[in-house]
């Protein structure tokens, strides 16, 4: 009985554990679901809270961006309008002025028609006075016009005589300094007749063998010859001779030195002439650097900037009318120093002054300003001292002289230009300027003698007193004066006098 109790017992405490335990986890379980629950609905709240904060962005960002484009269209509405109202102003303007316009061309018409009617008119009346003034006189009105016009011919010429007198006197005083500045110019440039003679150099060979070598197989070396130092090279039938033609003397002195190594060396071909011309030419600013540093030194001038000493080198290759310009320049610094010694003057200025005065001839590149100014420009950009550079830009009256040095150097530099020998002309075409200047004043009626005199500077004229008068002999003057400009070349100016002499003789016997 006891066991039977104890296994009753135990199976109801069994079974009271198994109650108890089912209790425990139902009351856990509806504890984890009202905690689910309870989060489920935290999470729901949450989530509902984010969802409307970012309807409201979204609303937020929608009416700022509608706000946006209401803007814009109504900026697009408001210059739409502005253009309406501006293109109706300019449709309003234009037939404004087309009824203008058409009133005036109506006005126009009207004035046209009133205007053929006087034309008439005035026609009408201008061939009653022909008709009458043809019976007062007894001429025709043809005969009447040609008396008129011979009438008004030689007044018009006697009064144009007196007033291109007048106008040429005028010019005379006016015109200078404008005149020098030609002549200068004109000297700068080089007579025609000097052209060929200052712009061709002579290369001689030993052979004619030699040319073949320089013109190269389908002139291939005499092409690279003168594409490396731009100069033409004429291989004719010369015996023994190749011309150089350039107007550069530099040029021409880089193409003969390369001709002469090339010819030497024996090797000529289209490398080797590039490699020989670029030798040269750095040999040659080599020696023409060291020529302006020597010539400075022989004078004793000191100082020069380096530019300034490689232009004075360049004078060496530089001619103006025949005359070396590097000697003409020693030349005039010299005596430059002998004038200012005797006028108790700065010796070393007036010698530097000299020697740079034509440096504007000069410079590698040449922009078209007169030599004077270019020179006193670089020697300004230089350092030059001032009295230096207005002595080099008033050599010519180019610009005012504020120094006593100035005319020391234009009168030294005249001397110099002008002294026999030391600039020359070919002797042919200077006997042939002459002899046209006479034969063309001899031309002329009355003319009884022309003599070309001071080297062509003057041409003198004698005319017969009985066959010109004074008046005529003015004419004359202007006319010879005008075919010489129009027909013939010279270098400066021709002056023409026209000499008129009455002589009357009688012997007492």
């Amino acid at each position: 009985m006891s066991i039977i109790g104890i296994l009753i017992g135990l199976g109801a405490g069994g079974a009271g554990v198994f109650i108890l335990q089912n209790v425990i986890l139902k009351n856990k379980r509806t504890q984890i679901i009202r905690e689910a629950e309870q989060e489920a609905e935290n999470i729901k709240k949450e989530k509902m809270l984010q969802a409307k904060e970012k309807f409201l962005v979204l609303k937020e960002e929608h009416e700022t961006a509608m706000k946006e484009k209401e803007r814009r269209l109504q900026s697009t509405e408001d210059r739409a309008r502005a253009r309406e109202k501006t293109l109706s102003q300019k449709i309003e303007e234009v037939s404004r002025k087309e009824s203008e316009f058409e009133g005036k061309q109506t006005e126009m018409e009207l004035k046209a028609q009133a205007f053929e009617l006087k034309h008439a008119e005035l026609e009408k009346t201008q061939e009653k006075r022909v008709a009458e003034l043809s019976k007062i006189s007894g001429m025709t009105p043809e005969e009447a016009k040609n008396h008129l016009m011979e009438a008004l011919k030689d007044e018009a010429r006697t009064g144009a005589m007196t007033h291109i007198k007048e106008i040429t006197e005028e010019a005379k005083l006016n015109a200078n300094r404008e005149a020098k500045k030609i002549v200068i110019q004109m000297i700068q440039r080089v007579a025609t007749e000097h052209a060929v003679e200052n712009a061709v150099s002579v290369f001689n060979i030993e052979s004619d063998e030699v040319k073949g070598r320089i013109i190269g197989r389908e002139g291939r070396n005499i092409r690279a010859l003168e594409a490396a130092t731009g100069v033409e090279i004429i291989v004719d039938d010369t015996p023994e001779a190749i011309i150089l033609s350039c107007f550069d003397p530099i040029r021409r002195e880089i193409a003969r030195l390369a001709l002469h190594q090339l010819v030497s060396d024996g090797r000529i071909h289209p490398a080797r002439i590039e490699e020989v011309v670029a030798k040269t030419k750095k040999q040659l600013d080599e020696e023409i650097a060291e020529t302006g540093r020597r010539t400075a030194m022989d004078l004793g001038i000191h100082g020069l900037h380096p530019e300034l000493t490689r232009m004075v080198g360049r004078m060496k290759y530089r001619s103006s009318y025949g005359q070396n310009l590097l000697q003409h320049s020693r030349e005039v610094a010299n005596l430059c120093a002998i004038m200012a010694a005797e006028l108790g003057l700065n010796v070393k200025i007036a010698k530097r002054a000299g020697l740079l005065h034509d440096i504007g001839k000069v410079p590698d590149d040449e922009p078209e300003l007169p030599h004077a100014l270019l020179g006193m420009k670089l020697a300004e950009k230089y350092g030059e001292k001032p009295e230096v550079c207005n002595a080099i830009g008033a050599h010519h009256d180019e610009v005012e002289m504020t120094t006593l040095i100035s005319p020391i150097v234009q009168v030294c530099d005249a001397v110099s230009g002008a002294r026999p020998g030391a600039r020359r002309e070919i002797v042919e075409a200077y006997i042939k300027r002459i002899k046209e200047l006479e034969s063309l004043a001899m031309s002329y009626d009355g003319v009884a003698q022309a003599y070309a005199i001071q080297a062509g500077r003057e041409l003198r004229v004698l005319v017969e007193a009985e066959r010109v008068t004074d008046l005529k002999a003015d004419e004359l003057s202007f006319a010879i004066s005008q075919r010489i400009q129009t027909e013939m070349t010279y270098p400066g100016q021709v002056k023409v006098t026209v000499i008129r002499e009455k002589r009357s003789v009688n012997y007492a016997k």
